[in-house]
Parts: C-alpha cells; structure tokens; sequence
C-alpha cells in the first residue's frame, strides 16, 4: 500500500481494544528501486525500535506497562508505518491479557505478518529497563567542525575520499530530515564506521546537513546514506546507523552494515 493510505497524517480515532488492522505495511521495493538496489541487498542490518507506551489490563483489570524492544530485519519485504504502529499498540490499553508471554506473542505474530518476516519482540517491565548507554554515538564528532553550509537537500557531491586506507569512525548529532507526510521535522544522532579511503570530514558534514529538508522515513534515509557512501567514497566496509529522537512514545533506529551485526544492547543517545 501507498505511504499516502496510511493513517500517517489524517485525523484518527485511537481505539483501546486490541486491532491488529491499525498495522499499515509499507513495501520497501519502490524506494529501493530509487536507489538502483534490487533483490539482492548491499548490506544486512535491522530497524530498531523501542517503545515506551505499552499497557493492558492483567485479568484482574489492573493496568501492566512494558517497554518493547522490537527487531525488523533489513530483508523484510515491508516496514510498518510508524503511526500505525503506535496506534496499534495503543489498542492494547483496555484489553485484558494473561501476561507479558501473550502481550510479547500476539505483536510479534501481528508484525511478522505485516512485515513479511520474522521480528523479534522483548517486552520488559517498566523497573527492569536497565543497563542502558547513554552517551554520545561511538567515534569522532564531526559537529565542531567550521562550515558553511547553503544546501539542505541530499547533496551527494559533497562526498569525497582519498589516499591510503583507514578505518574509522565518525558521528554527529545534527542530522534532519523531515516526514514525507506530514512534513514533521525528524532529528537523529548518525554514526558512520567504515573501511577505505579517509572520507573528508568536512564534506561528509555538509552531506549529513544537506537532508535537512529532505522528506524521506527514517529507514530510506539511511539507506540512501548507505549507498551514496559506498559509491562516491569507495568503502570496503561500511555502516551506517542513526538513532531517531522519539515521537508518539517510540523511537526509530536503522541500521544497515555489510560486515558488522546490528547492536544488541540498548544504545541511547543523550538525546532519546
């Protein structure tokens, strides 16, 4: 289905009895064909979500809460739209369920329907969120850097590299793009590790900068930064990952690599 049959900027009801419908899927196929990438993928990695608005009703009509932590594999065939997700997850509030066990098994199954493939679902009492990393994105920070910048769509010439090979890693917390439906402004922390030629840092800054008024999901712009990265900079080793700030109670975060796993502890930015 179209981005714009969603429920993502129309007046919506927000029902509390459990709807597995609300899921919207949207197919990934079309904006990856904007991108030259067919069936076969030039990364791996996952959309990480977390979500902090979770409640039911134990069987004696007492609210529970939990924190989920949901993992959607870059393969996918679709990606939920996010709106939908958290009003389906909101449809949780007045229904009775026996536990945490049939909470984290009815999302999990209703996901892996909408997206296509398996999703991994942990549900966490609210006291039991703990070992967090809050801090800033691994790497160097890119943000004290002294630039002008003119240009606020995706500008991909500003991507340049060369001499020997290096490996690093590189961040920066000031990376905006904008919802393609409603035009909301999304604000992320991108990190950047790779293997090749030493990316100008000063130019890869203004390209970060440059989706500032780009409207694009969270997902379709990683990817893009994935494969801009790997054209113009000839990486050997590449990922990219941006942790979106949270809006509606749940936060965003793509990942896509081609040598390195997805993160399995739950990283934070001082932001989120």
């Amino acid at each position: 289905m179209a981005a714009d049959e969603s429920p993502l900027g129309k007046p919506t009801d927000y029902p509390d009895r459990y709807d597995p419908s609300l899921l919207f899927a949207i197919p990934r196929a079309a904006q990856r064909a904007s991108l030259g990438l067919g069936d076969v993928l030039p990364f791996d990695g996952a959309d990480l979500w977390t979500a902090y608005e979770i409640t039911w009703l134990e069987p004696g009509g007492k609210p529970a809460l939990a924190v989920g932590y949901f993992r959607v594999p870059a393969d996918s065939p679709c990606l939920v739209e996010s709106k939908s997700l958290k009003l389906y997850l909101g449809s949780f509030a007045q229904e009775p369920l026996a536990g945490r066990d049939e909470a984290a098994a009815r999302i999990a199954a209703d996901l892996e329907r909408a997206c296509g493939a398996a999703v991994g679902v942990r549900l966490l009492p609210v006291e039991e969120v703990t070992g967090y990393r809050v801090d800033s994105a691994p790497g160097e920070s890119l943000d004290e850097i002294a630039s002008s910048v003119e240009v606020y769509v995706p500008e991909p010439a500003f991507l340049v590299a060369g001499g020997a090979s290096v490996e690093e890693t590189l961040h920066s917390a000031l990376f905006r793009s904008r919802c393609p439906v409603t035009g909301q402004p999304d604000y992320a922390d991108v990190m950047i590790r790779y293997r090749g030629p030493r990316i100008d840092r000063t130019g890869l800054l203004r390209y970060l900068v440059s989706y500032r008024r780009h409207a694009a999901f969270h997902e379709a712009c990683v990817e893009r930064m994935f494969v801009e990265l790997s054209e113009r900079c000839a990486t050997s080793k590449l990922s990219v990952y941006a942790r979106f700030l949270r809006r509606g109670g749940v936060d965003i975060n793509p990942f896509r690599s081609n040598f390195e796993p997805p993160p399995s502890g739950f990283e934070r930015s001082a932001r989120q």
